[in-house]
């Protein structure tokens, strides 16, 4: 996973010209290379966050991710599996990234964990089995667990209820209109 996030970064990143005109010679042969570890992601979870990053939804690992960061700004979704070939897994993250920009309006971000060795913090404090969906509100409350796949409509329903959305929908437009 860390390859992957490493070559998004790069990608993102500007390079400098300077940088880039050194580069290019020793590029030639590491190029084919990069290439083919770009065009076949180690896991299902790793081709889904590159689809769904440039759309603007953040897919982060729990193991790099500390869930207090995201108190009052995001509200994270997160999917815990025990293996990233879980199809359960594969299904959710899959439901979630079909509506990518639904959630981002949402102020979304998703969590994945899908290892149990690596004892993240999301994993401590929300004890999975499994698979697992929990959805945590902005104020870091978790508001709802499922142990099966739920479809994106189903979870933008139950994010649409919280009194904080509900808040922000009405601050956004008072008149309930566009």
């Amino acid at each position: 996973m860390r390859t992957v996030l490493t070559l998004l970064l790069a990608l993102v990143l500007p390079i400098s010209a300077a940088a880039q005109g050194a580069a290019q010679a020793a590029e030639g042969a590491a190029a084919n290379d990069a290439e083919v570890a770009e065009s076949t992601p180690e896991t299902p979870a790793e081709e889904m966050a590159e689809e769904v990053e440039p759309a603007g939804l953040r897919v982060l690992e729990a193991a790099e991710t500390d869930l207090d960061s995201f108190l009052w700004v995001k509200r994270p979704i997160l999917i815990f599996a025990n293996t990233p070939f879980d199809p359960a897994f594969e299904q959710q993250l899959r439901n979630i990234t079909e509506r990518a920009d639904e959630f981002v309006e949402r102020d979304v971000v998703v969590i994945v964990d899908t290892d149990p060795a690596a004892r993240s913090d999301a994993r401590t404090r929300l004890r999975p089995r499994g698979f697992m969906l929990a959805i945590l509100d902005k104020d870091g409350e978790v508001k709802q667990r499922r142990p099966a796949p739920r479809t994106a409509r189903e979870i933008m329903a139950v994010i649409d209820r919280f009194p904080l959305r509900r808040q922000e929908m009405l601050e956004r437009r008072p008149a309930g209109r566009d």
